[in-house]
């Protein structure tokens, strides 16, 4: 028999139960009996989780122990819907890592958001998908008080987990799972991808299959007991089992040290990531053999109940999921790119000219692909060949500007912003909290230091590709009376204006491309570092035979020194180089623009009108310029800075007070982001040192 509510009328449990557990018992005959605790379950979870600070059972509880009739027929009701109800795979699965192929995780994961899955009638994951679905619940359910829940307990006659060790029965799934989890983690820990993260173990036995061992030897004592089902906090076996716990962890968190040292990849990271939960997992289950007092037995029941609810709900949770699969990654990436970054923060007068002339080179390799990009234009082929022709322009003049030293201004930020949070991460651990007055005064001083490395940078590429530009397509007039800019002009000019054209988003993707090129190169180079390759190159038999065993170490080292940065500035090329022909086949106006292509462009554009620009066109592209490059800068230097904050787990609020260090500098020092005022030495453990 259907039931239906008025829709005037907040439905209380009260009303619920008084519906279906009546002298009618209408919960008997209803088709789909689980809808009932669905309603139960509803009618208790609050509207506004926020504003909920406590859930109060009082009314419900007087209710149930007023009316013995009802609370017997719930009763009832209740252990017949989770009677002989699997639980163990919620324990050993739902809310850990199942596949270490990171993008196939996260596919199914964002499916079963979309499509939950479904599991069979017998699991108490079948009940549990339909009463608590929301992300939510297990939070307002820890806003109900202890108290109150226990009483509930009492009230609808559950027995504890420890009556039985039948099979199916409530503790023999819990040991079951705990069994699985172990066998699990056993097993991974020996594959030779993890083994080689801690050669350290090599010659000891698994601190895992010790683990295993004594967990059955508890479990097997457990179950021959006839009355006394669990163990003790004072069991031998059970500290012994704690100690191996420990030793597990120590061998996972001993993996994850020492990918500074071996690299590490993707695929190795999903498997210590997945140990790492499965420890956890069984350090929160294993205290729930343990009984000293009899209220323990209750106690550990309706915990077992939370971590049920919390696990099935929290199982496909994507946010949680590629945050931790990708915070050591990203800290190896980020390690890189501050070691490669402190090449391009200048210290000495010396350093800062240094950077100009090397800035000056950047410009004149940009001026010349400027000249070479409009002469690639004016092939005939399509929108495809035009793409491959600009991106093997841009990569290989990239490839050349890294390989000869010279700099490429906004490069540099995706780089020296990894260095930037590195000096912040250690001199938080110098200092600590230190006084708020003076906090973060080494990094302010650090961050001047890469403010006008980054400005000097700007000037010499943007002072040496004007002219190179405006040479080249002079000298191309000179030769064959050939004004390649004049049908350009109008274009190359105005695509540089802030107000009449997308000048600045397109800047903004030059920034993430900028951001990439510096994710591509620390990966690029873990990637290396784990599988060794230099000194897989060192010792190549043949390259030793065929050239020397000097000039295979000569050889095996530029390749470590200066692969990843080759590789990264190629894909940047092929980013730059292929994104306008990508928005003219999706028909979206993309595009890019660079502060040093934005000089070279402007030259031609300049010489393609003749001189006949007007005053405020030529305004106009000048600003343009220092927008892009501002843009250039924000964007891929926010990316970076964002990136190296969450590798190195230091919290967003930590922007304020830095924020307010990089001011109080500013004020009193204004020029030295600009110009290399005196001599400033700032340390990496967050001193400062100003003669």
């Amino acid at each position: 028999m259907a039931v239906s509510f008025t829709k005037k009328k907040k439905v209380t449990t009260i009303d619920v139960l008084t519906v279906y557990f009546d002298n009618n018992k209408r919960w008997e005959t209803t088709i789909d009996p689980l809808e009932i605790l669905v309603k139960i379950v509803a009618s208790i979870r609050p509207k506004n989780l926020k504003k909920t600070n406590e859930i109060d059972l009082t009314d419900l509880l007087l209710f149930l122990k007023k009316n013995k009739s009802i609370t017997n027929q719930f009763s009832s009701y209740l252990k017949g819907l989770l009677f002989e109800k699997k639980i163990s795979r919620i324990l050993s699965d739902a809310a850990i890592l199942q596949d270490v192929d990171f993008l196939f995780e996260v596919k199914k994961r964002i499916y079963a958001r979309i499509l939950p899955y479904q599991h069979e009638p017998d699991t108490l994951e079948f009940v549990l998908n339909q009463v608590f679905y929301l992300d939510s619940d297990p939070i307002w359910l820890l806003k109900i008080p202890i108290n109150q829940i226990e009483d509930l307990y009492e009230l609808v006659g559950f027995t504890s987990l420890y009556e039985s060790v039948e099979q199916n029965s409530v503790l023999s799934e819990l040991m079951m799972s705990m069994s699985l989890i172990a066998q699990r983690m056993s097993g991974r820990a020996l594959e030779s991808d993890v083994l080689k993260m801690v050669p350290e173990y090599f010659h000891f036995e698994s601190p895992f299959a010790a683990f295993e061992k004594e967990l059955l030897s508890i479990q097997d004592k457990i179950k021959t007991k006839d009355n006394n089902h669990f163990t003790t906090s004072e069991s031998l076996s059970y500290k012994q089992l704690f100690v191996l716990h420990k030793q597990c962890e120590e061998y996972v968190e001993k993996a994850f040290q020492n990918s500074s040292k071996f690299g590490i990849t993707l695929r190795v990271n999903q498997s210590l990531l997945r140990i790492r939960q499965q420890l956890y997992r069984l350090k929160i289950l294993i205290p729930l053999l343990v009984v000293d007092v009899e209220t323990d037995k209750k106690k550990n029941s309706i915990r077992l109940a939370y971590k049920l609810i919390k696990y099935n709900c929290t199982r496909n949770n994507v946010r949680t999921f590629i945050k931790e699969s990708t915070q050591l990654l990203s800290y190896e990436i980020t390690q890189h790119t501050a070691k490669t970054g402190e090449k391009y923060i200048t210290q000495s007068r010396s350093e800062y000219f240094k950077m100009f002339n090397t800035a000056l080179g950047g410009g004149l390799i940009v001026g010349i692909l400027c000249v070479i990009k409009v002469l690639l234009s004016k092939v005939e082929t399509s929108d495809f060949g035009h793409a491959f022709l600009y991106s093997m322009n841009y990569s290989f003049g990239f490839i050349a500007i890294y390989v000869l030293g010279f700099t490429l201004a906004t490069k540099q930020p995706a780089m020296t912003a990894s260095a930037l949070v590195k000096v912040l991460e250690d001199e938080m651990k110098e200092n600590g909290n230190g006084n708020s007055g003076h906090k973060h005064q080494g990094f302010a001083l650090f961050f001047a230091r890469v403010f006008r490395s980054q400005f000097i940078a700007f000037v010499g590429n943007v002072i040496m590709a004007f002219p190179i530009s405006l040479l080249g397509i002079w000298l191309i007039d000179l030769a064959f009376h050939y004004n390649i800019a004049e049908t350009k002009w109008n274009t190359l000019v105005t695509d540089l204006s802030p107000v009449h054209s997308m000048a600045i988003f397109h800047a903004a993707i030059a920034g993430c491309f900028l951001f990439l090129s510096g994710i591509i190169s620390g990966s690029v180079a873990n990637r290396d570092k784990h599988y060794q390759i230099y000194l897989r190159i060192k010792e190549h038999p043949f390259l030793k035979r065929s050239f020397g065993k000097e000039k295979a170490e000569r050889f095996a080292h530029w390749y470590e020194k200066k692969w990843a940065g080759i590789i990264s500035n190629f894909w940047f090329g092929i980013f730059m180089g292929s994104t306008a022909s990508i928005g003219v086949f999706f028909g979206l106006n993309l595009d890019i623009r660079h502060i040093t292509f934005a000089s070279g462009n402007l030259a031609l554009g300049l010489y393609g009108s003749n001189y006949t620009l007007d005053n405020w066109m030529l305004f106009w592209g000048i600003f343009g310029i220092g927008i892009i490059g501002l843009v250039n800068f924000m964007v891929s230097f926010g990316l970076s800075l964002g990136l190296a904050f969450r590798s190195r787990a230091i919290p967003l609020s930590e922007f304020k007070p830095i924020s307010a260090s990089i001011w109080r500098h500013f004020k009193s020092k204004p020029f030295s982001f600009f110009f290399p005022i005196g001599t400033i030495e700032v340390h990496h453990d967050g001193g400062d040192k100003i003669p």
